[in-house]
Formats: structure tokens, sequence, C-alpha cells
């Protein structure tokens, strides 16, 4: 078997991370992830992805040409910290041997800028930062490919930006960046985010104003009207709201801090008022926190498979929680 091309780190393996760790094994990387503290369902992940198993940061650190951050946008700036403190600890890189941090979470472009200041500092110079995104659903195998080398995958976007690119880190970096399907945007670090957070206002914003509008619809006995109505004047985008709908369940948790950064995007960025996206936030906090759906998990669905169910548990949830108000 021939040598990997280089190891790198994913922080953490959930869903979008386990689609990236087995994309970059099919492609001749191998990779490695902290699971210090993690579930056995994380190591269970993990290992079902062929991703190497280390117990700490400064592990991760020394061993790894690159690391990936993808976790939820609350646990985004904390993810950075580690990593700074990890590289600035007893176990420094050397210069001539710099370790690439792409934090490709979905954070405002002044959060991320707050982020890349985290790695300047003279005992950082080893660190070359990277801003980034991911816009699209994790890697995976088209349902028609053969396997192997041969294999083709559905593929996110990845936008990335910053004086940094993927491209150029020497030997493999053409490779990784090609294999991540990831685009250098601009040279300013805030731009890969910012059209995250744009992008990501037009799908999640628009999920949001569907959980509102179907859930209403089910409370007032017209939902299936609805839908028809839905599917005969406006096809297509019924079909994006059921599907968002009914996929966001296990999500809603993450979007809650993605909605609020994308209140702030558009409010520093845009000149907008944050309205519309605090409001989004408070409908995913509400279907997290106030309904069954939060208890929901990837590939272990139980409730909100259906665009009814949905409606019919967040309504649930809505009248729990005003009994309990009143």
């Amino acid at each position: 078997m021939s040598s990997p091309l280089a190891k790198i780190g994913i922080i953490s393996i959930g869903d979008m991370g386990l689609g990236i760790a087995k994309l970059l094994v099919a492609n001749g990387f191998s990779v490695a992830t902290n699971v210090k503290g993690r579930s056995n369902d994380t190591l269970d992940r993990a290992k079902s992805a062929q991703v190497e198993l280390l117990n700490s940061d400064e592990a991760l650190t020394q061993q790894c040409s690159v690391i990936l951050s993808v976790v939820p946008p609350r646990d985004a700036v904390a993810t950075a910290q580690r990593i700074a403190d990890a590289v600035s600890g007893p176990l420094r890189r050397a210069d001539d041997n710099p370790l690439y941090f792409a934090d490709l979470n979905a954070v405002a472009p002044s959060s991320i800028k707050r982020i890349a200041a985290l790695f300047d500092h003279p005992r950082l110079l080893s660190v070359r930062f990277v801003d980034g995104s991911i816009l699209g659903l994790p890697p995976a195998l088209k349902s028609s490919s053969a396997g192997g080398a041969a294999a083709e995958w559905l593929l996110p976007r990845i936008p990335t930006s910053g004086p940094h690119q993927l491209s150029d880190i020497p030997r493999f970096g053409a490779k990784l960046a090609a294999t991540l399907n990831a685009r250098h945007v601009s040279p300013e670090i805030g731009a890969a985010s910012g059209l995250k957070m744009c992008f990501a206002s037009f799908t999640k914003g628009f999920t949001s104003l569907a959980i509102q509008s179907f859930t209403t619809a089910h409370r007032l006995g017209v939902l299936s009207d609805l839908q028809g109505e839905l599917q005969a004047v406006l096809p297509r985008h019924y079909e994006l709201a059921a599907k968002g709908v009914v996929d966001m369940a296990p999500k809603a948790y993450r979007w809650v801090t993605e909605m609020e950064e994308i209140a702030r995007t558009l409010s520093e960025e845009g000149g907008f008022a944050p309205d519309s996206f605090l409001g989004a936030a408070k409908v995913y906090r509400t279907v997290a926190d106030d309904t069954v759906l939060g208890q929901e998990k990837i590939g272990k669905r139980k409730r909100g498979t259906t665009v009814e169910d949905v409606a019919a548990a967040v309504a649930e949830g809505l009248q729990t929680k005003r009994k309990k108000n009143d």
C-alpha cells in the first residue's frame, strides 16, 4: 500500500466531518482526530471512516499538516483557541513546517476575524490560518459509483479566503484543494465566511419560514390544502421546503447560533436590522429545546420524518410551552 499523501486532522467527526474524512481517505490522505472526552458514537463513526484516534490536541497539531475545524458555530472560537494553545505549548512546531488551520465553520466575517486574531502571536508563526466555509451536504458516494479509485462523489463546495491557500501547500496542496472541491475566492479573511452567511440566509432562512408556515397551517387544519396549493403553483419551492423541514430536526441546535451569525453579518456588513434572522434563531431554538424533534439524531430518526409530523411535533411543543407559561 502506498504511503498517504499527508495526514489531515478533522475536528470533529460529526455528519459533515465524517463525510470529509471518508472522502480524504478514499483519495489517498490519512485522517486523524482528537477523541478525548468524545462519546462512543463518535469513536464508532471515526473508526468506520478509518480515522486515526488521538488523545490530545497536542498530538493532533504535531502529527497533522492541516487541521479542518468543522464544529457547531457556537464552538468555533473555543476550538480555534484549543489549537492555538496546543501549537504554542512545549511541543512547538518548527516555523519552516507550518500547520494549516482551516476554519470551515458557519460564522460571520467579524467572528472569523476574531478567530484569526487568536493566531496573530509570535509563538504561532508556524500556523497558516485559512477562512473557509462549506456550502451543501456532506460528501457522499454517488449511488451509481463503482467504488475504489474510480469512485464518484457528490461534493459540497468549499470557498476559502485569506492570505493563505490550501492549494499552495507544498507537495499535496493542489490535490487536497481539488479533493475538497475548495476554491479560493479572496485574499481577505472574512470573504469566505461572509459568502456562507449569505448562502445560508437563503437555505436555512427559507426552512425557518417553512417550519412556521407548515405548523400554523397544521393548527388551522389546512396543512394538506397548503401542500396542495404549493405543489400546484410553486412545486420547486414545496420540494425544497419539505426536504428542508424534514432534514433540519437533528441539526436545529446547531442552526440557532448560525442564524445569529447571519443576523450579525447582514447587520454589520449589509446595514440591515438583524431582526429577521434573530427571529429565525428563535424558531430553531424552539425546535431544539421545546419539541421532541430536538432529541432526534442523524441516522436514528423517529419523529419528524414527514412534513405532517414536523408540523404536529412543533405545534405540540409550542402548546406545551404555552401551558407552562400560563
